[in-house]
């Protein structure tokens, strides 16, 4: 590799520069707190940024998002605490879904053929009902089927198929996911 010569050619983080440097200085410290365990207030901060947020979301501390413009969640998504939204692309978490603690959501690589070691990006899209669980990871590109598990430590860089339970690294399919049909 010639990483003297790595460029970021035409990529670009997609905001002004007085708007990153206000997000990396206030928004993303008061979203990340451990002080302000509030949900509401982080969820209009990241609103405040570019992020579009449903209702009734619940954000736990520690989590990080380093592009909030570049972030869609829809209702009722849990993110666990330190979760990390690294989404140099953009990343789509429908509804009803749950991120679990230490998630790692990563929206870009590099090329590792190419002798400057060009970046690669790729949107990641969760689907509605789908739980990624603790210390999972989500490489670029990578779509979730809707109500698709990626368990414990799972780690995938492939689309996941929907009701399907996905474990180990690489991810792989474990079992179809049954929903109990609850009686009033």
């Amino acid at each position: 590799m010639q990483l003297d010569s790595y460029t970021v050619r035409s990529y670009t983080p997609g905001a002004p520069h007085w708007k990153q440097i206000l997000w990396y200085f206030i928004g993303s410290p008061l979203v990340q707190s451990y002080w302000l365990p509030m949900s509401a207030f982080k969820v209009w901060i990241l609103r405040c940024f570019g992020a579009q947020i449903g209702q009734g979301g619940r954000i736990k501390p520690g989590v990080r998002v380093k592009f909030p413009w570049r972030l869609t969640i829809g209702d009722h998504v849990w993110l666990g605490e330190d979760t990390w939204i690294d989404n140099l692309a953009p990343i789509t978490i429908e509804s009803h879904v749950c991120i679990s603690q230490n998630v790692y959501l990563c929206t870009g690589n590099h090329d590792w053929s190419h002798p400057h070691f060009q970046l690669k990006i790729g949107a990641i899209h969760i689907e509605t009902s789908s739980w990624i669980a603790a210390c999972a990871v989500i490489g670029p590109g990578v779509t979730v089927g809707k109500g698709a598990v990626l368990a414990l430590g799972g780690v995938t860089g492939r689309s996941l198929d929907p009701m399907t339970i996905y474990s180990g690294n690489p991810a792989q399919p474990v079992k179809i996911r049954k929903m109990t049909v609850l009686q009033n």
